[in-house]
């Protein structure tokens, strides 16, 4: 797998302790050849124990797009004393710099959240012109495309190995279920995404793989468009028959017909059937992407429905 994505650098070689005889090393140099970011730490510094793990973290999430050096600042007064003169604000801490090129390019002082970490990370990553995810959206794009010209093997392949460097990347747990839909392999599909963290369970890619599952399954028990459209013809009041219609046309492809016979039935009836047309409506929105012509025209229209 890790071919597929390049291998992620060992955590010993991510983050090192420096001190003044290794700083040119670990720093000034490595810099050279990716971003370093310098963690100006002290034992007696309370805000420093509960930011350096989570700097190592997002360092570490990172997957070698940048270093980390850290630097106990009592026991290496000189180098955070020379440092200081050449211009680093580092009379507090913990301060973090970031070191791109030989040069301090960015930093922050005092704990921040993790959210702020990884922006500080990605932003120092992207300075230096690579990525801060260890190339996993490259990956992505390419299991997308190869999903797209039919691959379908080889995307569920690359989503997989994504899934072994991240486990936590909603993306790719919804690739590797559309994949396993795109295969027929509904059950599967629902499997993948019932292993999906719970703390992502309700990412909008897996929510949206949940609903391409439920109109999978739909479509295998969906009736001839040309019968059901047949029927409505005969009977427009027949809501039940306008509804099998709606699912038969989304079954062969024409989301956008499906979507205009529920706000059909919607219109006539909305309560019908428990707010069935409504519910079969957001199950489509949710299938598709956000700004699909079909999602934000269907939207539109049963907004200024429910609200005449």
């Amino acid at each position: 797998m890790s071919e597929i994505l390049g291998g992620a650098a060992p955590a010993a070689d991510l983050i090192k302790d420096v001190s003044e005889a290794t700083f040119m090393q670990d720093v000034v140099e490595a810099s050279m050849t990716a971003p370093v970011i310098v963690d100006f730490w002290a034992p007696w510094c309370g805000p420093c124990k509960t930011l350096g793990p989570m700097l190592e973290a997002a360092v570490a999430k990172a997957k070698g797009a940048v270093t980390m050096a850290k630097i106990n600042v009592d026991e290496n007064q000189r180098l955070a004393q020379a440092l200081a003169q050449q211009g680093l604000p580092l009379q507090s801490i913990p301060a973090v710099v970031a070191f791109v090129q030989g040069r301090p390019v960015d930093m922050f002082q005092g704990a921040i959240p993790a959210s702020e970490i990884d922006a500080f990370v990605k932003r120092v990553a992207e300075a230096a012109g690579v990525s801060a995810d260890g190339g996993l959206g490259e990956a992505l794009e390419a299991a997308e495309q190869m999903l797209a010209e039919g691959a379908v093997a080889d995307a569920a392949q690359t989503f997989a190995a994504i899934l072994g460097e991240d486990d936590k990347n909603a993306a790719a747990y919804g690739g590797l279920a559309r994949a396993h839909i795109a295969l027929g392999e509904l059950d599967q599909a629902e499997a993948v995404l019932n292993g999906a963290p719970a703390e992502i369970s309700d990412a909008p890619e897996i929510e949206a793989a949940h609903a391409q599952i439920a109109l999978a399954r739909q479509a295998e028990n969906a009736g001839p468009v040309t019968e059901l459209r047949a029927a409505v013809e005969a009977n427009p009041d027949d809501l039940q028959a306008r509804f099998d219609l709606a699912q038969a046309l989304h079954a062969a492809g024409d989301a956008e017909a499906a979507v205009a016979e529920l706000l059909e039935i919607f219109r006539r009836d909305r309560e019908w059937n428990d707010g069935a047309a409504k519910t079969q409506l957001f199950t489509i929105f949710d299938a598709l992407k956000p700004n699909d012509p079909v999602v934000l025209n269907g939207r539109r229209k049963l907004s200024s429905m429910i609200f005449a």
